[in-house]
C-alpha cells in the first residue's frame, strides 16, 4: 500500500515551522483519538498516520532525509519504531504537546487545570473589570485616578486560611491530599486515566476542621477598597491595562486575580482625535480670511496664538506642531491640526448688500473663466 505524503497528512506546507507542525498534529490527534471515535477503525488508522508523520517531520535529521529521498529515506523510522505498546503511549511520547500528563484525557477532563493549581494553597481569585472614563487632556499627558471598588479581600481574622483560631487544615481523606480523583478505564486500545478534581476538598487536597466564623471558611470577605490607577499617556478608546494581583483575593490563600481597566474617551467640547493628532475647527470671518489675522486658539494645555495668512482658503489645514497627544509606546507627541472654516453670513442689511455688490465688480472678486469652466465650454462652441 502506497503511503501518503507526510506533509499532506498533517495539512501543512513543506516549509512549515515546528510550531505549525505541532499545532497541526495536535488538532488531528484530538479529532481522531479512539475515545472520541469508539469502534471506528478508520479514525484509529488516521490517528496512527498522523503520529507517524509528526514523528518524522519534527525530527530535523529525519525530515531532511524525507525531503530528499521520500519514504525510502526514513524507512523503519515511523510509527512503531519507538516501541509504542498502545495508542496512549503516543501521548506519553509527545507529552510536550499534550501538557506532560499521562494521557490526553487530562486535557479533555480538566486535568491540565488541576496540575496548574498548587494544592494546599487555595483557589485563585477572579479578575475584575473596570471601565475608566478619561478626558482628552488626561489622555494627552497621562494621569492617576483613585476609584472605589467592591472586591473580595483576605480575611483579617484567619489571615486568609479559612480556619477558626489555631485550628489547622488536614489532609483530605477522600483524595489523600492530592486534590484529584483518578479513575482507570481499559479498552482494546489500552489503558486510559480520567482525572477530576476532588469534590470533597474542591481540588485543594486539604479540608478545615473548624471554619472561621467571619469568612465562613472562605478565607476572604467583601470590602470597599480604594484603588489607584496610573494611566499612561496616549491610551485609546477600548484599550485596556492589567493590574496584576489587584483583583479578588484567592479562596483560602489562593493568589489574587487581576483588575482589567478598560479606557473610555469622553467627548471633547472642541477637539476631535485622529490617532495622536487633534483637530480643531477655527471659524473666521470673510474679511479675516482675505486680509489675514492673528487669533487665540484653544489647545490641550491652554491657549496659543495662531497667525492666519492673507488669502487663506476655507478648508485649509494649519499644523501646530507637538500640540497633540503624547505617543503611547515611544517618545514625542502628535500635532494639533487647525481646519479653517469661513463664516458666510445668511442675513445682510441694505448697506452690507451694497458694499458686497461694489466688491463683486472689482477684478480681484471676479471668478475667471478658467476657474468657473467657461473656457472649457467655449473651446467646444457650447
Amino acid at each position: 500500500m502506497t503511503k501518503r505524503d507526510y506533509y499532506e497528512i498533517l495539512g501543512v506546507e513543506r516549509t512549515a515551522s515546528k510550531e505549525e507542525l505541532k499545532k497541526a498534529y495536535r488538532k488531528l490527534a484530538m479529532q481522531y483519538h479512539p475515545d472520541r471515535n469508539p469502534g471506528d477503525k478508520e479514525s484509529e488508522e488516521k490517528f496512527k498516520e498522523a503520529a507517524e508523520a509528526y514523528e518524522i517531520l519534527n525530527n530535523d535529521d529525519k525530515r531532511a532525509k524525507y525531503d530528499r529521498f521520500g519514504h525510502d529515506g526514513v524507512r523503519g523510522s515511523g510509527y512503531g519504531s519507538q516501541g509504542f505498546s498502545d495508542i496512549n503511549d503516543i501521548f506519553s511520547h509527545f507529552s510536550d504537546i499534550f501538557g506532560g500528563g499521562s494521557s490526553i484525557f487530562d486535557d479533555f477532563f480538566g486535568g491540565g487545570q488541576q496540575r496548574g493549581r498548587q494544592r494546599g494553597r487555595g483557589v485563585p481569585g477572579s479578575d475584575l473589570k473596570v471601565t475608566l472614563k478619561l478626558t482628552l487632556e488626561e489622555i494627552a499627558e497621562g494621569t492617576s485616578k483613585k476609584i472605589k471598588i467592591k472586591k473580595q479581600v483576605k480575611c483579617d481574622k484567619c489571615n486568609g486560611s479559612g480556619a477558626e483560631g489555631s485550628t489547622s487544615k488536614k489532609k483530605c481523606p477522600i483524595c489523600n491530599g492530592t486534590g484529584e480523583i483518578r479513575s482507570v478505564s481499559r479498552s482494546v486500545f489500552g489503558q486510559f486515566v480520567n482525572i477530576t478534581a476532588c469534590a470533597n476538598c474542591n481540588g485543594e487536597g486539604e479540608v478545615i476542621d473548624t471554619p472561621c466564623k467571619k469568612c465562613m471558611g472562605d478565607g476572604r470577605v467583601n470590602e470597599d477598597v480604594q484603588v489607584k490607577i496610573d494611566v499612561p499617556a496616549g491610551v485609546h478608546e477600548g484599550s485596556y491595562m492589567t493590574m496584576r494581583g489587584e483583583g479578588n483575593a484567592g479562596k483560602r490563600g489562593g493568589h489574587s486575580g487581576n483588575i482589567i481597566v478598560v479606557f473610555k474617551e469622553e467627548e471633547h467640547e472642541y477637539f476631535l482625535r485622529e490617532e495622536d493628532d487633534i483637530v480643531y475647527d477655527l471659524n473666521i470671518t470673510f474679511p479675516e480670511a482675505v486680509l489675514g489675522t492673528e487669533v487665540d486658539v484653544p489647545t490641550l494645555v491652554g491657549k496659543a496664538r495662531l497667525k492666519i495668512d492673507p488669502g487663506t482658503q476655507p478648508g485649509k489645514l494649519l499644523k501646530m506642531r507637538d500640540k497633540g497627544i503624547k505617543h503611547l509606546n515611544h517618545s514625542g507627541r502628535g500635532d494639533q491640526i487647525v481646519r479653517i472654516m469661513v463664516n458666510i453670513p445668511t442675513k445682510l442689511n441694505s448697506k452690507e448688500k451694497e458694499l458686497l455688490k461694489e466688491l463683486a465688480e472689482l477684478p480681484n472678486f471676479k471668478t475667471s473663466d478658467k476657474e468657473n469652466g467657461k473656457g472649457f465650454f467655449r473651446r467646444f462652441g457650447l
